[in-house]
């Protein structure tokens, strides 16, 4: 296995992609509204990505058809966006990969559609915390599998029967879309892969957990990319890339705002 450390030359550009990645994700959240059909979403994605000097990673990667993946209710990732159109209490996950300066800035977050039910609040909540707990973890020294032993201890603890999908993970990232190593968001044995490498400064990766209402279990559909819930209850995702650092980590996608429609939502704890 080959991890690639960043350069400091990588890591500026990195910043650079990622907070591109962030602030569309952001002008996602304030133009999201019932009736918005999925390919509006992703016509802005595109468009906004392209006034930024930009590239959407998603397009034309592996075959994709897209500039972005829209995962409505019970589709888990890779949702193609279509003429669906977003009705009041759905949730939608929005991934947004932009390319700058030769680098990938992966981001992604689950908005409210109108007024959210409880449930979709419950499954929505926790897998924005269970983010927030795995990314505490990550630092110098520590192993990559602490990542996932952490998101399981938290969603476990609330007592819900919340799934983790086991089947997609986090990733390096750099100038390719995909690098090592995988960051699996469950306990995985001490033999499995990655479970036991060591964190360094320098490393950059995505931590993205997958919270289902029900089963871990997922399937894809027929078009060969869109995942869902095998019992086809709710899923919500979260995701950052992450740079190690010495003293912990940085967000290279953090968000300089509040995200409309996903946070401070009425009812909903930010």
């Amino acid at each position: 296995m080959s991890i690639e450390l960043k350069s400091p030359r990588e890591v500026a550009a990195l910043r650079v992609a990622g907070k591109m990645a962030a602030e569309t994700l952001m002008l996602v959240g304030d133009r999201l509204r019932v009736g918005m059909t999925t390919d509006e979403i992703d016509r802005i994605v595109h468009e906004d990505t392209v006034r930024r000097g930009a590239r959407p990673a998603p397009l034309n990667y592996k075959g994709f058809p897209k500039s972005v993946c829209t995962s409505v209710n019970h589709v888990v990732c890779h949702g193609i966006p279509g003429s669906y159109a977003l009705r009041d209490g759905d949730i939608v996950n929005v991934d947004v990969t932009t390319v700058a300066e030769g680098m990938h800035g992966d981001t992604s977050a689950t908005f409210y559609v109108g007024a959210p039910s409880a449930d979709a609040r419950r499954v929505t909540e926790a897998a924005r915390q269970a983010l927030q707990v795995g990314m505490s973890v990550v630092k110098d020294g520590a192993r990559v599998g602490d990542i996932g032993a952490a998101i399981q201890e938290y969603i476990e603890g609330l007592g819900q029967g919340f799934g983790i999908v086991r089947d997609y993970c986090g990733h390096g990232t750099g100038r390719r879309f995909h690098e090592e190593p995988s960051v699996a968001h469950y306990r995985q044995g001490r033999d499995e892969r990655n479970a036991r490498v060591r964190m360094k400064a320098g490393m950059v990766f995505t931590v993205e957990p997958m919270i289902n209402l029900g089963t871990h279990e997922v399937e894809t559909l027929g078009d060969r990319w869109t995942v869902v819930t095998a019992d086809r209850k709710l899923s919500a995702q979260f995701e950052h890339t992450l740079l190690v650092t010495r003293a912990g980590y940085e967000v290279l996608t953090a968000r300089d705002g509040v995200l409309r429609s996903s946070e401070g939502v009425v009812g909903v704890s930010a």
